[in-house]
């Protein structure tokens, strides 16, 4: 059966390099090293839209309601910890964008971008070890195909055509740039 946690777990490893790349941008801004700012804009744009836009946007609008519905709670649940660690995860994403646009500040930046990392390298293994794996045995195969093809006309809708594409690109560039 094809699991449609398995299409999030494959977008949780590029958000993962994507963090990875984060944390050594802030390493670098730390240590007063060279970071473009545009690469910071790219890879804050890629959290914007890949990261949330489009991967929360999935979990929020389709596959927590499944999970709703398969008996497994927001209210004082897994659920509502994952939905409370989204807002915590965008006012990160906000504080860096304000470190970016307002009046430059790398150690700003630096330090929402560590927050962040650490927040949703946490999440993500809360989601992959806990809640994907309930929704696992308790989503029937009908329910995982519906949201397969639902995953796929948002992204389509919602993202674009080629959408992964370019955000897969952007992060194979920067990790060549920063992680080699």
């Amino acid at each position: 059966m094809n699991y449609a946690s398995q299409d999030l777990r494959d977008e949780h490893e590029v958000i993962l390099h994507g963090l990875e790349i984060l944390e050594e941008m802030a390493d670098r801004l730390e240590d007063r090293q060279p970071v473009e700012i545009e690469d910071l804009e790219a890879l804050v744009d890629f959290l914007k839209q890949f990261a949330d836009r489009c991967h929360h946007g999935k979990e929020e609008g389709l596959y927590f309601a499944s999970l709703e519905k398969a008996g497994i709670p927001r209210q004082n649940g897994p659920i509502g910890v994952m939905l409370a660690e989204h807002v915590e995860g965008r006012s990160y994403i906000a504080r860096m964008t304000t470190a970016l646009t307002d009046v430059y500040s790398p150690r700003d930046f630096a330090t929402a971008a560590r927050s962040y990392v650490e927040l949703l390298r946490n999440h993500i293994g809360k989601e992959n070890q806990v809640l994907f794996m309930m929704g696992d045995q308790r989503l029937p195969e009908d329910e995982q195909a519906r949201l397969l093809t639902a995953f796929e006309a948002y992204e389509a809708d919602v993202m674009g055509p080629d959408s992964h594409e370019k955000f897969h690109a952007t992060i194979e560039r920067l990790g060549k740039k920063y992680l080699s």
